[in-house]
């Protein structure tokens, strides 16, 4: 994967992982690479969401300013 993974890809890409070593699937000798893989897509997640959240706050708080600025009562 890029350096431009999508939240879904870095999730399915995490559940592959998962299934695999709930179903012993990795060895010993690539478990370590797995799991820091694991951590970096997880990090990657929370980053993405972290990001979206501030996005989404950004246009409710500019939706509620227009609100304001032009009058307009809420329902």
């Amino acid at each position: 994967m890029s350096n431009q993974e999508t939240y879904r890809e870095a999730i399915e890409e995490l559940e592959e992982i998962v299934s695999q070593i709930e179903n012993e699937q990795v060895d010993v000798d690539t478990l370590t690479e797995k799991v820091k893989r694991a951590t970096y897509l997880i990090k990657l997640c929370k980053t993405k969401l972290r990001a979206t959240e501030e996005q989404v706050k950004d246009v409710l708080l500019e939706l509620g300013q227009e609100d304001k600025d032009q009058d307009i009562e809420p329902f």
